[in-house]
């Protein structure tokens, strides 16, 4: 458990990433790809049918002895509180009600967020739009790990600690890598968001309240799920800077997986990305892949060449157009 990793450093590159050129390379072949961009019109009912189900477990939990509050926060809320951030992640892309309607997605993402407990949908869209514009870009996506993080966290127990604390570092790392001025949307964000909290504690007391934070921290930390972070862009293989993940778990997860297929075409809802790789297979067949996250976090963990620095990273040339 205490081996060191022998990575020091980022992998640096000096090539744009590929995904817009796969993109170019595939509309080319298969135009017709592009009838599957849009919105998902089912998107928006299954978001507010996850947001019913956790309001009516925050009612059923609040008369439950502690043990058992805890139990159902791991077993259950934790994976509806993941699955509902990538419900965020789908709406960040418009996906639930178009371009046209932007402002519409911004303030759905908001009532989406409520179940989660901690304000973010906001700053998230920032922030993610900039990781697929600029992947891997150096003082621009916030998803690559800190210095601190790939210099700290360099070995088994370390790396451990590192994946329980995941939500921690998502949080504090825009702070340091990209700090942005706080926008007005951040700002209703966080306004709904602690009036939401407040009302539920009123009203059912600290016990519900427990399972939705508590839900969210643990599920986004050491959880089956929470493989995804690692799984998407850290480099288990020399030259791939992201995979794809085709098992069981996109049920929960809107098809994060299929997450070569996303950054190709993020404007394609998540429930059509299985059609992206179904028709320009030849594309995606022979990438590196994974059919399981648990393995994925397992041999993250156990892998004394993989750390937090096993990311491609590349500076970035021309103007920087930030959200």
């Amino acid at each position: 458990m205490g081996n060191r990793v022998a990575r020091e450093d980022y992998e640096w590159v000096y090539t744009d990433q590929p995904h817009a050129d796969r993109r170019k390379a595939i509309l080319a072949k298969y135009p017709e790809i592009k009838s599957l961009m849009g919105p998902d019109p089912r998107l928006k009912w299954i978001v507010c049918m996850m947001v019913a189900i956790q309001f009516l477990a925050f009612y059923l939990v609040k008369d439950l002895d502690w043990k058992w509050v805890l139990f159902w926060t791991y077993a259950f809320g934790s994976c509806i509180n993941h699955s509902m951030t990538l419900a965020i992640h789908e709406i960040s892309h418009n996906t639930a009600f178009g371009n046209s309607k932007a402002m519409w997605n911004r303030y759905f993402a908001m009532f989406a967020n409520l179940p989660i407990g901690l304000p973010y949908s906001a700053s998230f869209k920032r922030y993610h739009l900039d990781h697929h514009r600029y992947l891997g870009g150096d003082g621009v996506d916030v998803d690559i790990p800190t210095e601190f993080e790939g210099w700290f966290f360099c070995t088994r127990f370390r790396k451990f600690i590192w994946i329980i604390l995941q939500p921690l570092f998502y949080a504090i790392r825009p702070l340091c890598i990209n700090p942005k001025p706080i926008t007005q949307l951040e700002l209703t964000n966080v306004a709904f968001q602690l009036t939401f909290d407040i009302l539920l504690y009123w009203l059912w007391g600290a016990k519900p309240v427990v399972y939705m934070l508590a839900g969210s921290m643990l599920g986004m930390g050491l959880h089956p799920i929470s493989g995804h972070f690692i799984a998407e862009h850290y480099m288990f293989l020399k030259g791939h800077e992201t995979y794809s993940y085709y098992g069981s778990l996109n049920l929960l997860t809107f098809n994060v997986g299929y997450h070569n297929e996303h950054h190709d075409f993020p404007s394609i809802p998540g429930r059509r990305l299985p059609m992206v790789k179904k028709i320009a297979a030849e594309y995606y067949d022979d990438l590196p892949q994974y059919t399981s996250w648990v393995k994925v976090l397992y041999d993250f963990i156990m892998d004394d060449a993989l750390s937090p620095y096993s990311r491609v990273k590349r500076k970035l040339k021309g103007d920087v157009k930030q959200e």
